[in-house]
């Protein structure tokens, strides 16, 4: 029988870059890690991510047991409200782009597998120029914003060059993302994009799963209520994910439910002005902004406290298949989500989740509401919802599914011994 893992103690195995060029980091940042876990019997990885990235990120990335380099480069995704601050952020994308290519400049792409978070239609100069060293790779997570007519024919005129070669290689992280580049790619160009599905890891929850966790004590440790019922969120704490939204509907629900807590789980770090903002929402001690970053060591830890809650809500505004969602559903809690992008792939109204429109914090108060008192309902779309995350979106099979493409543009065959290129 033959033993891959052998053959390859044998041979020098082939080697994957992963890069990104920004601090904050979330379901895309784990939706790589997962390619790296599965890659990693039989590939050298190496990561490379800015410098001041954050410590759990960077503990994730050594838990898996690779290598990653930090670099003095990285993208300025504060807001640009101004033809000023448009200006300067976009020299800094410029400066960003260039130590980033000046760094990779020392490795041997063409033998490698470079699989870096750069968007298409923004960064198509410096992906020619990472084309013509090597195979490229980069993951949509997302549908293209609407944009002007004149915006629009510049994206175009952007796929349509990128497609023109056969190293670049686009995954989509789910279905919708897929559908929106049928007015970019031709169809023969869109069938070659995989879907490689932001997915879970059945072992992770089943760990959580089969715990015995002291709720009470759990509870304590992060300073939350013990005899309330917890409405949970996870992601970063900006406006794309619906956070002002989901304080609202906290408000109208506290009006009349007292009984009720609200927590979001973040990464982000907040400005004095957001803080002013959250403050306004007169919440008080019925909100909790629990940093991730500073009391979460692991990926273990944090299933952990989401298990926790009796609810998960995500009101994102724009969205593609969030893998905060797609773990509250596995870990058996009932989610209510919004009806955009690729997160109806996942969540079916009334039978796996509750969609809402988003934007609409009525409808989320009146959804957060009903599934609180009716727990027979919540009972079932929570069990359905982790009954159908388990027989779809599981993370093992979309990396396997990017490894066969990472394979394939090498010219190089998994069932062939040690990877031995094809003749």
């Amino acid at each position: 029988m033959f033993d891959l893992k052998q053959e390859l103690e044998n041979t020098a195995k082939p080697e994957i870059i992963f890069v990104w060029n920004y601090l904050e980091w979330g379901g895309g940042q784990i939706y790589l890690l997962a390619i790296m876990k599965e890659a990693k019997p039989n590939w050298r990885i190496r990561v490379i991510l800015p410098r001041g990235s954050s410590q759990q990120i960077l503990t994730f990335i050594e838990q898996i047991g690779v290598e990653y380099e930090l670099i003095d480069a990285h993208l300025d995704l504060a807001p640009a409200p101004t033809l000023g601050r448009k200006l300067q952020r976009h020299l800094n994308k410029i400066r960003c782009e260039w130590r980033t290519l000046r760094y990779l400049s020392r490795f041997h792409l063409s033998e490698s597998i470079l699989h870096i978070d750069m968007a298409p239609w923004q960064s198509l100069v410096a992906l020619l120029y990472l084309i013509s060293q090597g195979n490229v790779f980069v993951t949509m997570h997302n549908s293209l914003p609407p944009a002007a007519r004149w915006r629009v024919l510049q994206w175009r005129i952007k796929f349509a060059i990128l497609a023109r070669f056969k190293r670049f290689h686009l995954f989509v992280a789910n279905q919708d993302t897929k559908n929106s580049l049928s007015g970019f790619l031709s169809q023969s160009h869109l069938e070659k994009v995989k879907v490689t599905y932001a997915s879970i890891n059945p072992e992770e929850i089943a760990q959580v799963k089969s715990a015995l966790i002291e709720r009470d004590e759990l509870l304590k440790q992060y300073n939350l209520p013990l005899r309330k019922f917890l409405v949970f969120c996870v992601g970063q704490f900006i406006d794309r994910k619906g956070r002002w939204t989901f304080l609202a509907a906290a408000q109208l629900v506290l009006q009349e439910h007292h009984d009720m807590s609200f927590v979001w789980i973040s990464n982000s770090n907040l400005t004095p002005e957001e803080a002013d903002k959250i403050a306004a929402y007169n919440l008080g001690d019925n909100f909790h902004l629990i940093e991730a970053n500073k009391v979460i060591k692991d990926r273990q830890q944090l299933l952990t406290l989401i298990a926790t809650a009796d609810l998960f809500v995500l009101a994102s505004l724009v969205e593609g298949l969030p893998i905060a969602l797609l773990e509250a559903m596995a870990l058996e809690i009932a989610c209510i989500s919004t009806n955009v992008n690729g997160i109806p792939e996942a969540v079916r109204h009334l039978e796996t989740g509750w969609l809402i429109r988003p934007g609409d914090d009525h409808a989320l108060a009146d959804a957060i509401v009903r599934l609180k008192s009716d727990s027979k309902l919540r009972l079932k779309l929570a069990r359905i919802g982790r009954k159908r995350v388990l027989e779809n979106f599981i993370e093992s099979v979309s990396a396997n599914i990017a490894i066969a493409e990472y394979l394939a543009s090498l010219n190089l065959d998994a069932k062939q011994s040690g990877y031995a290129r094809r003749n």
